[in-house]
């Protein structure tokens, strides 16, 4: 027994069958070169070493050309045609944006390439009105924006699609499905090539035809793919579409009937917004560690802003706060054109909220006030710029720390274990090492174990008065292929009291023979004492 149609799902296919011409003429517009509505305009792309018309505008289509037409018998047919390069980058661009903008309706949005959309409107097309003036205002919208619009509404996303490659608006009611498409050809399926010539070959024209013979008969001959795809364009399988962005666990939106474009006007609604969100969280016990504002502009851009937080936040004058110094700080400022007509607020990543019974103790306020700052500091300048240092359990001294971003280690780093120094010890390694140690020529270093007397770095000659060492650091010889695995390093100090870390690479060798001269090894200095 078939679902009702109030637990099927409810799929909204746009088809934008002219994107390229589309695009052209939004980014042409005003210029001379802009394509003209009542001018043959064709873009062409290169196949099998000659230009074919990829796409084409409804006055090109009306003079009788088509796709996979090559260019030079177009201008045969129409000599006046304007000719343009394909950009598939550019039109995929394009087709994110519209997707963008489309997340107004439903957060669930996914691509149908190359020029289509699907949008799960299941269970919010009464928001807007119900099926029919949903689909009516998101045609119009699109309309506004310089795009010529098919549209479909059905139980699933491929008798959607088959829908709009027939007419330019329709809606399918649940259970309709085999009804609706069973007129249509069988090109609107979408099959390869091969598949619809082999179709038409054996007679079958349209979708019916096909449908009223056995689904063994179709599946030896054309393949279970092709089946499966004949049956979901019938409603009688259904397959799932993979959204461009996870679903917010907690949204909240406004809409205006006159656009607002104001910044005192645009920050009062994200507090009011902030407000509504963190009740919604507070019902359930949850703080956001992701927040995301929506923009969403008359003209159909979209601008996303995104903060993200050490800890769930859970109160409003922080989400003002974080929200604030983002957009201060932001290298493109937020521009709203002609203004908003929707503002959107959202959590994508929540946790729930453990209440801590608090003591007087100081260090539980210190370290909330050090989440906060790290926090301030991510939402300014970025969270991969804020880093804290962690101890990594190795003898290599380069990579006994490492950096990592605070917000989601500052709990680790608070309880990190750090090699203790031992009292009234002067430290055995620098607070900072080099990026790279640097190389110094040293003067006539005792052999083989001995510090040398006096080295050179940065063109200046230091005289070593007290050493300790060496102490002997092996390298990891699967990680260093051909390279020295030893390490001798002293500690040194010279006679204007600079402390230094220096190292020899490798060991004193003999050589092989009487012929040969030693070769000393290399010495670096890796770091320096304060």
């Amino acid at each position: 027994m078939r679902a009702s149609s109030v637990n099927r799902r409810r799929i909204l296919s746009l088809w934008l069958p002219r994107l390229p011409t589309d695009r052209l003429k939004r980014q042409l517009s005003g210029q001379d070169a802009a394509p003209d509505d009542t001018c043959p305009c064709v873009v062409v792309a290169k196949l099998n070493n000659a230009l074919q018309i990829s796409a084409l505008n409804d006055a090109a289509a009306d003079i009788g050309l088509e796709k996979g037409l090559p260019l030079a018998n177009a201008r045969a047919v129409c000599p006046e045609v304007q000719v343009f390069d394909a950009d598939e980058a550019a039109d995929r661009s394009l087709l994110e944006a519209v997707a963008d903008w489309c997340d107004r309706f439903t957060p669930l949005v996914a691509l149908d390439p190359p020029y289509g959309l699907f949008l799960d409107i299941s269970g919010c097309a009464h928001l807007f009105g119900g099926e029919a003036a949903m689909l009516r205002t998101v045609c119009a919208l699109l309309a506004r924006q310089g795009f010529i619009i098919n549209a479909a509404i059905a139980s699933t996303p491929v008798c959607a699609r088959v829908m709009t490659q027939a007419t330019r608006s329709c809606i399918v009611p649940d259970g309709e499905e085999a009804r609706a498409v069973a007129p249509l050809p069988v090109f609107a399926l979408g099959a390869d090539d091969g598949i619809t010539r082999g179709l038409r070959r054996a007679g079958l024209k349209t979708i019916g035809d096909v449908a009223s013979r056995a689904p063994h008969e179709i599946s030896a001959r054309f393949g279970a793919a092709f089946t499966s795809l004949l049956q979901q364009a019938l409603g009688q399988g259904d397959a799932p579409i993979s959204p461009r962005k996870p679903p917010p666990d907690f949204m909240v939106e406004k809409r205006f009937a006159e656009p607002v474009a104001t910044d005192n006007v645009i920050a009062a609604i994200l507090s009011g917004l902030a407000q509504m969100l963190v009740a919604a969280m507070d019902k359930q016990g949850k703080g956001a560690r992701r927040l995301e504002a929506s923009f969403f502009r008359t003209d159909g851009a979209v601008r996303t802003i995104a903060v993200e937080t050490g800890q769930p936040v859970t109160k409003v004058n922080v989400v003002d706060r974080l929200f604030r110094e983002r957009l201060e700080a932001l290298a493109d400022p937020l521009d709203p054109g002609f203004g908003f007509d929707l503002i959107r607020l959202s959590a994508g990543r929540v946790e729930i909220v453990v209440q801590e019974q608090r003591d007087f103790d100081t260090r539980a306020q210190d370290n909330d006030e050090v989440a906060a700052l790290v926090d301030r500091l991510a939402a300014r300048i970025g969270g991969k710029r804020v880093v804290v240092h962690l101890p990594l359990d190795t003898h290599i001294p380069e990579r006994a720390v490492i950096a990592a971003p605070a917000q989601q280690n500052l709990a680790v780093a608070s309880v990190a274990e750090w090699p203790v120094r031992a009292e009234a010890e002067p430290p055995l390694r620098p607070l900072r090492l080099f990026e790279r140690p640097e190389e110094i020529e040293v003067m006539a270093a005792a052999v083989p174990d001995g510090h040398p007397p006096r080295f050179k770095w940065r063109r200046a000659t230091h005289a070593v008065v007290r050493a300790e060492g060496p102490e002997r650091i092996a390298m990891e010889w699967w990680r260093h292929k051909g390279e020295a695995l030893t390490r001798d390093y002293f500690r040194v100090e010279d006679a204007e009291g600079m402390r230094f870390w220096i190292y020899r690479d490798g060991l004193y060798t003999e050589p092989v023979s009487e012929k040969d001269e030693p070769v000393p090894p290399k010495w670096f200095v890796h770091g320096l004492f304060a």
